[in-house]
């Protein structure tokens, strides 16, 4: 079993639309998939159709070990696709956490997932945090959603920063460029891998659409709704070029 996580410490930046998207194209190519929205905002919840659940304490009794996370799973539309959706104590989970001293709960509750899931993909919170941490340590591979900006490559030098100072390996981190605009002089710039300053980044990168904005209204991912659209061959390379990262 593979874990990856879309993260980045600032919100806003198509993290979720990558996840829900990325986990959709895993499972349609025959991966048993997983996507666990851990943002309680719940934005990947509800581009997968899936209504919260406003009721209970589900953060707390799950780190204290009174509700085993398989009783968390729900189906999603989409075969070989489950989700685990958000939830609003979710947003206490770093404080639980802090509170309990698990250093791998994280890893520990995922373990059990790998008779059933061959890739888990966490759609997280953006934070440097105990959370950020674990999913850090926790996570095969990391990506990281920046927009061609150079206030958003700061915040991928404050992530690596964090990710050294956590001793988690920095090779597991690849940025790739999101809602990129060809027609700002900047975002033309940063394509050019030679001036981006963003190290391991990957060749994919995802366009400024408004069928990924559209998500949101549809209620699905992108590669059903227009599946030949820019947005969703993005996504498409973007998927691909995971999936040879993740099978080294």
């Amino acid at each position: 079993m593979k874990v990856i996580a879309f993260h980045n410490i600032k919100g806003g930046v198509g993290k979720t639309a990558a996840a829900v998207n990325v986990a959709y194209l895993a499972a349609r190519d025959g991966v048993p998939t997983l996507l666990w929205d851990l943002d309680a905002q719940g934005a990947a919840s509800w581009y997968l159709g899936d209504t919260p659940d406003l009721t209970g304490e589900k953060a707390a009794r799950l780190v204290k070990g009174k509700t085993p996370i398989g009783k968390m799973i729900n189906a999603t539309a989409y075969p070989k696709l489950d989700l685990i959706p958000a939830h609003p104590s979710f947003r206490n989970l770093d404080l639980r956490l802090e509170q309990e001293g698990q250093k791998q709960a994280l890893r520990d509750w995922l373990a059990p997932l790998s008779e059933d899931y061959a890739l888990i993909v966490l759609d997280c919170p953006p934070s440097l945090s105990r959370l950020a941490e674990q999913v850090l340590q926790t996570s095969d591979a990391v990506f990281v959603p920046t927009i061609p900006s150079w206030l958003s490559i700061n915040s991928w030098d404050q992530l690596v920063a964090f990710a050294e100072d956590k001793k988690v390996k920095t090779g597991k981190l690849h940025p790739f460029l999101s809602m990129v605009d060809r027609r700002k002089r900047i975002h033309q710039t940063l394509l050019d891998k030679s001036k981006g300053g963003l190290k391991r980044r990957m060749r994919a990168f995802i366009p400024y659409a408004s069928d990924v904005e559209r998500m949101g209204e549809q209620r699905c991912p992108v590669s059903i709704t227009r599946p030949r659209s820019p947005a969703a061959l993005a996504y498409e390379l973007l998927w691909k070029e995971i999936r040879k990262l993740i099978k080294r």
